[in-house]
């Protein structure tokens, strides 16, 4: 499979990925960045709005697996998103809050 078609894959397994709380996927909340594919390897950066969030274990979690049927690793860097991308996430928040 050439590289352009695996990476579109990998996005759009990711993109399949939702909030638990929040009826958006982790792509359209602004949290996923930056994603790469190294041979076997997709690498990405996941912004919080805050450090210390509970579910972070759970995100990371639902990441690996949506990559797991496409036979690619995933690495994950954690990192706080700015004032401006805390504002658009808590914005989407409040529209599509669904609660946990």
């Amino acid at each position: 499979m050439e590289k352009e078609s695996l990476i579109e894959e990998v996005k759009e397994a990711l993109s399949r990925v939702m909030h638990p709380a929040i009826d958006r996927s982790l792509i359209d909340l602004g949290m996923i960045k930056d994603i790469a594919l190294l041979g076997k390897t997709a690498s990405l950066t996941l912004l919080t709005p805050f450090p210390g969030i509970p579910i972070l274990s759970l995100l990371r979690e639902n990441l690996t697996e949506s990559l797991r049927p496409l036979g690619i690793d995933l690495e994950i860097d954690i990192r706080q998103m700015n004032q401006k991308e805390v504002q658009r996430f808590l914005a989407m928040e409040k529209e599509a809050w669904k609660g946990l």
